[in-house]
């Protein structure tokens, strides 16, 4: 069933309307018809809202509301990835995969063994296309947020953000065993936020990583081998989904 984010303006009552480029993709891309089936999410409630197809105008797609969905797909806790920039196109497969596995916010950052610089006006292209690839994944895995992607900070903004949050890792190669990584993981609850702070290919300088602790960010391992910086964020992000999931089954 194909999935679509509309504003909460446009549920009104039993009707939904659907505007904007998903009404070329439904009507010339999917070729769908009347009656046909969709689900619409409005990216705040975390409901899935059933809807059958009324009507397929130039402008707009009229649905009805056949059911709601209350019990949401999203993880009871917001992940907050901060992801080191990487080289070429491997941010956008970042972004893809850590949607599909529940990320809530994805913030590129700046860090000193950063290949790649951004600023200015090539900083929001960028951000506007990674932002373009957090909606087709969400629409792909059935989110019912579309999580946000940031501009890119430095890593002092970066753990300036994440502060106040209720818990804070990086995985690091010179971590204690995976003992005390296995009980940081088994440890997480429901609720609050985390982040999770992954480095470019080179890694982190010692200097962000004197900051980090300083800030009381956890260092993790991710076993003993090196991971490329687009696996290490995946992993922690599965390992969580697991934990978080595990621990909400009543």
């Amino acid at each position: 069933m194909h999935q679509f984010f509309v504003e909460s303006g446009q549920i009104q009552g039993n009707q939904v309307i659907i505007t904007g480029r998903d009404v070329n993709h439904i009507r010339n891309v999917l070729r769908m018809q009347p009656g046909e089936e969709i689900s619409v999410s409005n990216g705040v409630d975390g409901k899935e809202y059933r809807c059958g197809i009324l009507q397929l105008k130039e402008e707009e797609i009229l649905c009805e509301l056949r059911f709601i969905k209350e019990d949401g797909v999203e993880l009871p806790s917001r992940i907050h990835l901060f992801q080191g920039l990487p080289k070429s196109d491997k941010m956008e497969l970042i972004i893809q995969k850590a949607v599909e596995l529940g990320a809530y916010e994805i913030i590129p950052v700046a860090t000193k063994r950063a290949v790649v610089k951004l600023e200015g006006k090539k900083a929001a292209a960028k951000t506007a296309r990674w932002q373009t690839i957090s909606e087709a994944a969400a629409k792909q895995s059935k989110r019912a947020i579309i999580p946000k992607v940031r501009e890119p900070l430095s890593f002092k903004e970066a753990v300036a953000l994440c502060r106040e949050m209720e818990i804070k890792l990086i995985p690091y190669e010179l971590a204690d065993g995976m003992k005390t990584t296995r009980e940081i993981i088994s440890g997480l609850k429901p609720g609050g936020d985390i982040a999770v702070f992954i480095g470019p290919e080179g890694g982190f300088d010692e200097e962000e990583i004197r900051l980090a602790k300083e800030a009381g960010i956890l260092l993790i391992t991710l076993g003993k081998r090196i991971l490329r910086t687009e696996t290490a964020g995946l992993t922690v992000l599965a390992w969580m989904m697991y934990q978080l999931e595990e621990e909400n089954i009543e």
